[in-house]
Formats: C-alpha cells, sequence, structure tokens
C-alpha cells in the first residue's frame, strides 16, 4: 500500500461517524431504542418524514459530490432542505432531526443550543452521565458567543488592555480563516444516525475544520504567548492550562457530535500554522491600530471587504452571521482603541517597568472589576439591542425586502451582513471607547 492510500484510509478513518457514536456511547450519550430500532429496521424510514429538497439544496448536493470531499454513510439524507416558510439554511447540512417524544428516562440534551433561524432543536438522547454532559456542554461554550462577549471585555477592562486587543486581532484572525476555509472545503457534518446530534445551532453549516477547536487553541496559546515575560507567572500554569483548555473545548464537539475526529484535529493543526505565520505580526497589527491617522477607515473599509468576499463563498448559513459578526467585533474594538489611546483613556504601561507583578486581591480590587463587569455589560447589551432594532429594518427598507418575517428577511446578505456588522461593531467600539470613558467618568477606571 503506497503513503498516498494509507494517507486516504487514515482520513476516512478518522471522519468515520462511527468514532463519533462510539465516543459519544463511551460518555454516556445513546439515541433513544425506539430511534435505534426504527433505523435499523427500514433505514429508509428517515427519508419518508424529510420534506422534499428544494432546487437550491439539490444543486448543493451536487457541489459537494463534485468537490471530492469524503461523503460519510447517510449523508444523502443529511442535506441541508430550505425548510417551509423560509426558516430553513440552504448552506451546509442539517445533520438528524429531532425524534418523537421517547420513555420519560429520555432527556432531551442540547435543547439549550436551539438555533434561533432555523428552529432546530437538540436530538432526544439517553444520557447517563450528567456530569460528563455539563463538563463538554462548559467546553463547547468556550467556543460561542456568550462567552466571548464576556471574555474580552474582562480582558480589556479589568486585566490588561493591550493582551485583550491582541487576542481579539488573533482570534478574528483565526476564525474568519476557519470560517472561509469551511465554505471551500464544504465537508457535511457527521451523519446522524448513527451520531445524535446533541447541539443544532450551527448544524447548517459545513464541518471542517472545526472553528471551535480553532478558538480553543488560539485563545489559550495567544494567551500565554502575550502574557508570559510581560506578568510575572510561572510558565508551569500556562503548559497546564493549554492542553487543558484545548482538549476541552476539541472534545466536546465530537461529544455535542457536531465535529468528527479528523475536524478537530484539522482545526488544531490549522490554527497552529496560522500563529506560526501571524502571530509575529500582531504587535506592529496593534500599533498601527492605535497610532495610524488613516487607521479607523483602513479598518472599516479591510473587514467589511473581507465580509463581502466570505458572503460569495457558498449559499446562506448561520456561517454568514458570525463571520459578519467576528469581522463587525474586531472592527469596533480596533476602532475604539484608536480614539481611546489618542484621548488617553487606556493607556498600556511602559516597557521599562515589565514584567508587571501579580496584583494582590483586595475587596477594593474585586468590587471594582465586578462593577466595571456590570456596568460594563449592560451598556453593551444595551447597545446591541438599539442596534439590532435599528438595523433590520433598515436595511429591509433600504433594499425592498420584506421585514414580516425576522429569519427570513437575515437570509438576504443585504440584511444579514450590514446588521451584523454594524450592530456587533458598536458593541466592539463600545468595548473600547465608550465604556472606559463611562469608567473614567464615574471613576473606577
Amino acid at each position: 500500500m503506497s503513503l498516498r492510500q494509507r494517507l486516504v484510509q487514515l482520513v476516512g478513518s478518522l471522519q468515520d461517524p462511527q468514532k463519533v457514536a462510539r465516543f459519544q456511547r463511551l460518555c454516556g450519550v445513546e439515541a433513544p431504542v425506539s430511534r435505534t430500532a426504527t433505523a435499523a429496521a427500514d433505514p429508509r424510514e428517515d427519508e419518508k418524514s424529510e420534506a422534499p429538497l428544494a432546487g437550491e439544496s439539490r444543486r448543493r448536493e451536487r457541489q459537494l459530490g463534485a468537490s471530492g470531499g469524503p461523503q460519510p454513510p447517510g449523508s444523502d439524507r443529511n442535506q441541508c432542505p430550505a425548510k417551509p416558510g423560509g426558516g430553513g439554511a440552504p448552506n451546509g447540512v442539517r445533520n438528524g432531526r429531532a425524534t418523537e417524544l421517547g420513555p420519560a428516562s429520555q432527556r432531551r440534551a442540547g435543547v439549550l443550543r436551539r438555533n434561533s433561524l432555523t428552529g432546530e432543536e437538540g436530538q432526544l438522547a439517553h444520557v447517563s452521565n450528567m456530569p460528563l454532559y455539563y463538563l463538554f456542554c462548559f467546553g463547547t461554550e468556550l467556543g460561542n458567543e456568550l462567552f466571548y462577549i464576556l471574555f474580552f471585555p474582562f480582558w480589556i477592562w479589568n486585566l490588561d488592555a493591550l493582551v485583550g486587543r491582541r487576542l481579539v486581532v488573533i482570534w478574528v484572525l483565526a476564525m474568519y480563516l476557519g470560517q472561509c476555509t469551511k465554505d471551500i472545503i464544504r465537508w457535511p457534518r457527521p451523519a446522524s444516525p448513527p451520531v445524535v446530534k446533541l447541539e443544532v445551532f450551527y448544524n447548517s453549516e459545513y464541518s471542517m475544520p472545526s472553528t471551535h477547536a480553532m478558538s480553543g487553541t488560539a485563545i489559550p496559546i495567544s494567551m500565554i504567548l502575550l502574557t508570559y515575560g510581560r506578568w510575572q507567572y510561572p510558565l508551569i500554569y500556562g503548559l497546564i492550562l493549554i492542553p487543558c483548555w484545548c482538549s476541552l473545548v476539541c472534545l466536546s464537539r465530537i461529544y455535542m457530535g457536531m465535529h468528527s475526529i479528523l475536524d478537530v484535529i484539522a482545526g488544531f493543526v490549522y490554527t497552529v500554522l496560522i500563529l506560526a505565520i501571524f502571530y509575529p505580526f500582531v504587535d506592529l497589527i496593534d500599533n498601527f491600530n492605535q497610532t495610524h491617522k488613516y487607521a479607523p477607515l483602513i479598518i472599516i473599509g479591510l473587514h467589511l471587504a473581507l465580509g463581502i468576499f466570505s458572503f460569495t463563498l457558498d449559499t446562506w448559513s448561520t456561517s454568514r452571521g458570525d463571520t459578519a459578526e467576528i469581522l463587525g467585533s474586531g472592527a469596533g474594538i480596533a476602532c475604539g482603541s484608536h480614539f481611546t489611546y489618542k484621548m488617553g483613556l487606556i493607556l498600556d504601561p511602559p516597557l521599562d517597568i515589565l514584567p508587571l507583578p501579580t496584583p494582590s486581591i483586595s475587596v477594593t480590587l474585586f468590587g471594582k472589576a465586578i462593577l466595571r463587569i456590570l456596568v460594563g455589560m449592560l451598556f453593551v447589551l444595551v447597545v446591541r439591542d438599539i442596534m439590532k432594532r435599528i438595523t433590520i429594518p433598515l436595511a429591509c427598507k433600504i433594499f425592498n425586502i420584506p421585514c414580516d418575517d425576522v429569519r427570513k428577511a437575515r437570509q438576504h446578505m443585504e440584511v444579514e451582513l450590514p446588521y451584523r456588522y454594524i450592530t456587533y461593531g458598536m458593541v466592539g467600539f463600545s468595548i473600547t471607547f465608550f465604556v472606559p470613558y463611562i469608567f473614567f467618568f464615574i471613576g473606577i477606571s
């Protein structure tokens, strides 16, 4: 057997959905008995309950076959159809559907990750190991919006603004490249059955590589690279944090049934390559964002152009909005840091006093940190809600798109791109400019 044949065999083995299902069973997750028995008795039973594929979905199915990517067993039953009323996502694959209500002992896992745009929920599943379930739910949240909207502001407001800004630069770069790579490779998510889908929030997206794995690799590694030598702490802490954080996020995606083993390995390796190439330029990018007089115009134009390019790679899915959200957040934080620097609201410590000593925890320090988080997050959430109420109707009016069904309206690039980009651009700008100004005004900066 040649080396190429061995590599192809290894790739096929790592992408096998049976391995994902086996890992789920090992962790105490099993499909309902009724579903398993039905699938075993008549594999076509699943097909009868599916709506006919829309024309766009058939086109996408032919594209998947022509792209040369491996097709997992049952992938013909997992193509994402357009839902009646326009609520579905023609991009990516819908890997499994919610089953009928089973015995009382079965838990609907993943219902918290309900897809707000497609309305899908996690499948019924028998979860026998609840501590592992909650652990992996926490792990998968380390790659979701709730974590990002708390983690990055906490760094910027309470710990080290320079580290927070540069973490955002790395995160935006890794996530953008990951999302675009998904739409270029176009590999479907693990087939269901045999995999149990505990989460469907990102089910309409493609699978390769895992952007959760990319984020779960980029953030801890970058955090240690940026802080070691700048702050005084033992390196062993970072060497423990990196594998724990990364493995928890990667394993959680397999546990949730959203990625194959190959997806998370590719996400990890891809991120290491991105860091090796681009990390040396992070300092240059951050200094440019703060000091160049035309930085805001260049930042906004570049991020907007990248967003428009990503929207042309494939048809609509939730990844379109995620990409615009990532780019908008990055642009807003970068522009905010520019004006903050010009006004002197947040000044980085001089290099001659590095490394910084670890501050002792006191009641005053802890109280100010909590107060900054509460005040800052309240302002950020208000800004996000106001911008959401403004941008969606405005975009619909400008481009003559019906706004009665918001889900359907957001499947148009003309609505989703400005909504996500402007809304989260203002959120990012608030994090690095408006909120620090409020802190300065009320005396908690």
